[in-house]
């Protein structure tokens, strides 16, 4: 590299080959160092001026402008704004919101029932499935609108106080979930589903139709809970976890947590093998 003074510093640009060589081409040239320092020193001097006068220019705008009294507090009110009164969890609740709030953005942001989770808002996925009059929906299709006087259950509500439903035990039971991000969803989806076979709903793999459904298979199970997606691939337990509900079959537990002995012998092992 050969070093070109600076007139401004004590320091010195450096050229690479190319530039150097250049340079010995072409003495008239010797100033193209400090030439390209001035350049691009001028430019980032006259970009920075411009961004500032125009920021200037739109504050003295904004300045300009008449503010309301309460300007400091004021909040974006809402267009269209609809009142529905409905049953949520049990609980009779009267919402105040624009008519196209979605069921799933108002159980989240309005009421702080952050289960149903948002996981594709397209009602691709199923990790907003709550129950909506005994029936399953996504929540994230579903209008605040039409829900009045309507019944909305979530997977909060599904818990008698400490003891968990049966559905949610059987998830725990057959590790039903991995993350656990679509598992608010595929229980709430499970137990509308136990609950339109019991009204004789037929699927897609039903074999006779005309004949009332009374059992199960684990095929069924798999076509009627299709829509809810698990990324995780925790299908088998889900699977399993709606089986043992549906069919009152207790089956044995294939899984237990660490005991503190366990754990320690663990951490032993790994002391030694780390020595």
């Amino acid at each position: 590299m050969t070093p070109i003074p600076d007139p401004h510093s004590d320091l010195s640009i450096e050229l690479n080959a190319d530039e150097a060589a250049l340079l010995d081409e072409l003495p008239q040239l010797q100033g193209v160092g400090q030439s390209r320092r001035d350049f691009m020193v001028a430019s980032a001097v006259g970009g920075l001026g411009l961004f500032a006068s125009n920021l200037l220019a739109k504050e003295a705008a904004l300045a300009g402008m008449p503010l309301a009294a309460d300007a400091a507090v004021a909040t974006i009110k809402a267009q269209n704004v609809v009142q529905v009164a409905l049953t949520i969890n049990g609980s009779p609740q009267t919402l105040e919101l624009d008519s196209r709030v979605v069921l799933l953005d108002a159980l989240r942001e309005r009421l702080g029932l952050t289960g149903s989770k948002k996981g594709c808002d397209q009602g691709q996925c199923g990790a907003c499935t709550v129950i909506v009059n005994g029936e399953r929906r996504l929540a994230c299709l579903t209008l605040v609108a039409s829900l009045e006087g309507g019944e909305v259950t979530t997977i909060e509500g599904l818990a008698d106080g400490d003891r968990l439903h049966p559905m949610q035990a059987a998830f725990i039971k057959h590790d039903g979930f991995q993350c656990g991000y679509c598992t608010p969803g595929q229980i709430c989806s499970a137990v509308g589903m136990l609950e339109e076979a019991r009204r004789g709903d037929v699927s897609h793999v039903t074999g006779d139709v005309a004949r009332p459904v009374h059992r199960l298979t684990d095929d069924e199970i798999r076509e009627r809970m299709s829509g809810n997606i698990c990324r995780c691939g925790a299908y088998p337990g889900i699977v399993a976890a709606v089986q043992e509900v549906h069919s009152g079959r207790q089956t044995a537990q294939t899984w237990q947590f660490a005991t503190q002995a366990q754990l320690a012998a663990v951490r032993k092992e790994d002391d030694h093998a780390a020595v």
